[in-house]
């Protein structure tokens, strides 16, 4: 069929011829242009919207250039490069991604889907950090600037000894394997007990015990606030000379010569009664029952001012003294010398004497020696002794009888 489009002020004229005898049926249709009010002569249909046709058969307003596009380029297409593909680089081919030619816009092209070579998926080059793992070359790649976590930023899986610190992992990593610079080759932190001698330390034995000779990971010594066993007896970690922990980590004792303060009165280190500090670290005093070298007669450690050692001691009874104390017949009796120690006694002969409580009155426990019966007082068979001229004691053992109850005895000795 022929069709031909006329203005609508021609008819439509359709003839039609049968005959059978013909080779064929011909129609012709003829119809109006109802669009159009004014014809532009090429037949395509189009009009300038100002009434001009632009006579080029393509159907387009007023491009003229017959591709039926409105770019004016004559390809056909709408990208305006004259290529005639859309992807307007005026090459002529429709460009893509994996066809294995470089483009524009693309940094690479190998033809394939591979994601783990040079050339990713997307014509872009592999590099680390863009989640894909480049094989050969990258051990991971998980896309992202942190550099502690298990892939680095340089895309190497992270391990002890590259100088980061795996967060969670590691407690630190100085990337060398010096065990005493803080950082061990394992990379734990450099910590007392671990066994090695790090920076600041002097020793450490990898064990908790503060008695060893290695405490808190340094040497041992008096002061440090550790007893070390079998060599101190206390540390108290002070200097302080005067407490229960002398500076020499001993125990502090009366005799060590340091007086313990709020404990000692005084402290001399002997064990000398008779100076100025006794055994006991106290201050000598009358009373104490040590005589203090020329300060004291006597020290009977009694507050009886009737025996032989007074209350301010002194010797409670003079030379010549005479009493009837434990007199059980016969004279009195009479002190022929007296001091601290002793007391030499004599009593007319003939009498009967309690001489173990005689001593006791003048302050004397013992009842030592005695005898001498040959009738002188304060002397033994010598002519003119007294108590104020006394001869020598001589002492045979004679009249104990009825000891300690002494008879036809003229001397004794009470001593303690």
């Amino acid at each position: 069929m022929k069709r031909f489009i006329f203005p609508t002020s021609l008819l439509v004229v359709t003839a039609l011829a049968a005959c059978s005898d013909d080779v064929g049926d011909t129609s012709t249709t003829f119809i109006t242009d109802s669009n159009s009010t004014t014809g532009d002569g090429d037949g395509d249909g189009d009009m300038s919207e100002t009434g001009t046709a632009s006579g080029d058969g393509d159907g387009d307003p007023a491009t003229g250039d017959g591709d039926g596009d409105m770019t004016g380029d004559g390809d056909g297409d709408m990208t305006g490069d004259g290529d005639g593909d859309m992807t307007g680089d005026g090459d002529g081919d429709p460009g893509m991604c994996g066809n294995g030619v470089v483009e524009e816009g693309e940094e690479c092209d190998d033809g394939n889907p591979v994601d783990t070579d040079a050339c990713t998926s997307n014509c872009v080059a592999a590099v680390c950090g863009d989640g894909l793992v480049q094989e050969g070359v990258e051990d991971c790649d998980d896309g992202n600037p942190v550099d502690g976590d298990d892939c680095t930023n340089a895309c190497t899986a992270a391990v002890c000894g590259d100088g980061i610190v795996h967060e969670g992992v590691e407690m630190c990593d100085d990337g060398n394997d010096v065990e005493d610079d803080g950082c061990t080759s394992m990379c734990m932190a450099g910590s007392c007990g671990d066994g090695i001698v790090q920076d600041g330390e002097g020793c450490d034995d990898g064990n908790d015990d503060n008695t060893d000779e290695c405490a808190g990971c340094q040497p041992a010594v008096c002061g440090d606030g550790f007893i070390q066993a079998g060599v101190e007896d206390c540390d108290d970690a002070n200097d302080v000379d005067t407490d229960a922990c002398t500076n020499a980590c001993a125990d502090a004792v009366c005799g060590d010569g340091i007086v313990q303060e709020g404990v000692e009165s005084c402290d001399d280190g002997n064990n000398d009664d008779t100076d100025a500090c006794v055994s006991t670290c106290e201050d000598a005093v009358c009373g104490d029952g040590f005589v203090e070298a020329g300060v004291e007669d006597c020290d009977d450690g009694n507050d009886n001012d009737n025996d032989s050692c007074a209350n301010d001691c002194t010797v409670g009874f003079d030379q010549c003294f005479e009493s009837d104390v434990g007199v059980l017949e016969g004279d009195s009796w009479v002190i022929c010398s007296i001091d601290q120690d002793q007391a030499w006694v004599s009593a007319n002969t003939g009498g009967t004497y309690q001489a173990d409580e005689i001593c006791e009155f003048l302050g004397f426990s013992t009842l030592a020696e005695w005898g001498g019966t040959c009738g002188n007082v304060c002397g033994f068979c010598e002519g003119q002794t007294s108590c104020q001229n006394p001869g020598e004691m001589n002492f045979d053992g004679a009249g104990d009888a009825n000891f300690p109850q002494l008879a036809l005895t003229v001397t004794w000795l009470c001593t303690n």
